[in-house]
């Protein structure tokens, strides 16, 4: 007969197990992470290794036991119950395949159902995957051989094993104030659908693209035309991906000529690209014709950029995301993931680019380093390209775009992993460019504008940021590379905001990130 005690000896060699699956898993992680920027040239000594393997014990590893603490319970539980019919020489084998199983089976799941296409960075690559995996099996063999559980005993210890999973859990969450203004918010236009961002028109209207690939008119007077714009350019529609900006032409008055930014392709091969087109007087597009489209053709539905800004000289300024998977890319001039890159109105490249002629390089280029530009303006007052782009967990940041620059991405960051691993261990590194400002938290900023309008004096030269996250607005003022003011604003409406944009009316508009969406119209408060 089996003592009650023995029934339950496999619970400290269980948590041991448990916790040496975590840690392992944690600090190999690490190091797949860091092996990837030493790709990249990144010197990495010991003593900065060993720094931000602490911070990913401390960071990472809560995340992750939650993660791996789930599958290894049940996992293992599984494992005691099969073992039962080979008899206890097989439990060792169960109980290993079982943890690597079931480890591999929730980062699958927790892929699916996470809003970034795969939340472990690590497990990017096939051998970043077979590593994590091949920590978890450790784990699952060290359990096996540690407990001493009789294998005609394994139905009560599945049984107690998954009442251990009250072990593990934790998670954190932040938000800002903002100051009075004498202004006032009301509804211009509403009933659009996941709005992405405006435009004026010369004449008064102006265009919204909505992400899942329509384009609307809106009259001057806020009316929005209920048949969307015929013969668009097919868009791939799916998580990040949609239709983007729509960029009325210097010269649109006399041509009708628009440049539209939208993910095209499929989920398994897909690219931003841009087209010019003409805006016909029957509300249709004519003379589609695609003038460029990123390189090369990336898996999954994130990271596109898509904004777009025309300069004094008529060429076109594009933004592209790293496509979030790729993140490294963004310091390889070979492709454009992580880049802005600079074009004719005719999708060729200006000769004084900066990386014209140089091997290897795309010529598109302008800048690079990027993660996700989403917003872009030209400041016509100080003859300057301004954009921001999103970081991770903190880190979203407003650069002052020069030709040739590097941005830094990912080398260097203010931002964590979602998981809470360490990116980089460097918030500055040398031969890239820092950023104006920051912010960490993440406010996950969205479009922008720069203020030269009448109606607001106070707010002119300032820079709008919208705030997804954060629902709200940001009010920078610039002096030359670096961030002097800043003033939170319209946290009042309480929605996610996709678009800011100044109108010819001097008024703002902000675009609200809904299924429903809205434009908002913000004008100096009425006595």
């Amino acid at each position: 007969m089996v003592s009650y005690s023995s029934r339950f000896n496999w619970f400290w060699p269980f948590i041991w197990a448990l916790v040496l699956g975590v840690l392992l898993g944690t600090v190999v992680q690490t190091q797949i992470n860091l092996l990837a920027l030493q790709e990249l040239n990144m010197q990495v000594d010991w003593s900065t290794r060993l720094q931000t393997t602490i911070h990913d014990l401390l960071n990472f590893a809560p995340v992750y036991a939650v993660l791996f603490g789930g599958s290894f319970i049940v996992s293992q539980a599984v494992a005691l119950f099969i073992s039962r019919f080979f008899g206890p020489p097989a439990r060792l084998f169960w109980c290993t395949l079982g943890a690597a199983l079931g480890l591999w089976a929730t980062f699958k799941v927790v892929d699916m159902i996470a809003p970034m296409p795969i939340l472990i960075a690590s497990t990017r690559t096939a051998t970043g995957m077979l590593s994590m995996l091949g920590a978890a099996a450790v784990s699952g063999f060290a359990f096996a051989r540690w407990s001493r559980l009789k294998s005609r005993y394994p139905r009560s210890a599945a049984f107690s094993a998954l009442l251990a999973a009250a072990a593990v859990v934790s998670a954190p969450q932040d938000v800002l104030a903002q100051s009075n203004t004498n202004y006032e918010v009301n509804t211009f236009v509403s009933g659009v659908e996941s709005p992405w961002s405006m435009a004026f028109l010369p004449d008064g209207r102006a265009l919204i693209a909505e992400k899942p690939g329509q384009l609307r008119v809106v009259g001057a007077d806020g009316a929005l035309q209920a048949k969307p714009v015929g013969n668009m350019p097919a868009v791939f529609y799916s998580g990040q991906a949609g239709f983007f900006d729509v960029l009325p032409a210097s010269h649109f008055a006399q041509t009708g000529t628009l440049f539209l930014s939208y993910a095209c392709g499929n989920r398994s091969a897909n690219h931003l690209c841009v087209s010019s087109a003409k805006l016909s007087s029957s509300n249709s597009l004519e003379n589609v014709k695609e003038i460029f489209r990123t390189q090369f053709a990336k898996k999954g539905s994130a990271h596109y950029g898509g904004r777009m800004v025309e300069l004094p000289d008529s060429t076109l300024i594009v933004t592209f995301g790293d496509g979030y998977s790729y993140r490294e890319e963004a310091q390889n001039l070979g492709n454009h993931l992580g880049s802005i890159v600079r074009i004719n109105q005719d999708g060729t490249v200006p000769n004084d680019n900066p990386f014209v002629g140089k091997a290897g390089a795309k010529p598109e280029i302008y800048s690079y380093g990027h993660r996700n530009v989403q917003g872009l303006v030209f400041d016509a007052v100080n003859n300057r390209l301004v954009a921001h782009e999103h970081g991770p967990r903190g880190g979203d940041e407003v650069n002052v775009i020069e030709p040739g620059v590097n941005y830094g991405w990912p080398l260097a960051t203010y931002g964590i992993d979602y998981s809470g691993a360490q990116i980089s261990p460097f918030k500055e590194y040398e031969g890239t460019r820092q950023p104006a400002i920051y912010w960490v938290p993440s406010i996950a900023p969205s479009g922008m504008a720069v203020y030269q309008g009448d109606l607001f004096p106070a707010w002119k030269g300032s820079f709008f940021v919208g705030a997804l996250k954060a629902q709200q607005v940001n009010r920078i003022t610039l002096k030359g590379n670096k961030a002097v003011q800043e003033e939170v604003l319209f946290k009042e409406v309480g929605e996610r905001i996709r678009d800011v944009r100044v109108g010819p009316d001097g008024a703002l508009y902000l675009l609200t990130d809904n299924a429903q969406g809205r434009v908002l119209r913000v004008t100096p408060k009425t006595p």
